[in-house]
């Protein structure tokens, strides 16, 4: 399997082509920018790109746009903290099949490798017990009311990234229904921005 890899810092990406390469994965790109990323995509096809998110210059998130908007469909993982969060949704938008915490295990990246290559898109964003770590609420930031089974649903698919649009073509619901769920979940969290609700629930142990 061939891989291209971008991040900023060298010890990163040296860190993460030995441990691939220990795999069986071959890093045939490495870049330190979204820009030089692209630019060796042209001549040098890969099964899967590994960005990282944050970078100088040109990003993950616009890397992964403008691959998408020539055309290129190769399946991108990108690397994220949890200080990203509140990007992941628009990575999602813009294309990009994957997310995963720089701190993730091993095999967890080996695997998540290993899916994209297979066709397979990972649904969750972040992997929830690091969330709950390193992003917790007090007591009294508990939610106004309990959920049912359909909101938990619908959380667990804005936890993957989907639009109202998707959720509503998975549940087999109206998108004006899907509209109001989200809007009594966000009630119930406190909260006005999808992924800080998703994080809320992801804390609080609700999804």
């Amino acid at each position: 399997m061939r891989i291209a890899l971008a991040d900023d810092q060298a010890l990163v990406r040296a860190g993460l082509r030995a441990l691939l390469e220990r795999h069986g994965i071959r890093i045939a790109i490495e870049a330190d920018d979204g820009a030089a990323l692209l630019e060796r995509l042209e001549t040098t096809p890969v099964d899967v790109v590994l960005s990282d998110i944050r970078m100088p210059g040109m990003d993950g998130i616009d890397a992964v746009r403008q691959l998408r908007e020539r055309g290129d469909a190769t399946p991108v993982l990108l690397l994220t903290t949890f200080d990203d969060a509140d990007l992941l949704l628009r990575a999602r938008d813009v294309g990009a099949q994957g997310f995963l915490l720089k701190d993730a295990a091993p095999e967890d990246l080996h695997e998540a490798i290993v899916r994209l290559a297979n066709g397979e898109t990972l649904l969750q964003p972040v992997s929830t017990d690091p969330v709950r770590a390193r992003y917790r609420y007090h007591a009294d930031d508990a939610p106004r009311a309990l959920f049912t089974d359909k909101e938990v649903a619908v959380l667990r698919l804005m936890a993957g990234g989907y639009s109202n649009k998707e959720i509503a073509r998975a549940m087999f619901l109206a998108e004006g229904t899907v509209k109001n769920y989200v809007s009594v979940i966000l009630e119930k969290l406190d909260t006005r921005d999808r992924t800080r609700a998703v994080l809320k629930a992801i804390t609080l142990r609700v999804i």
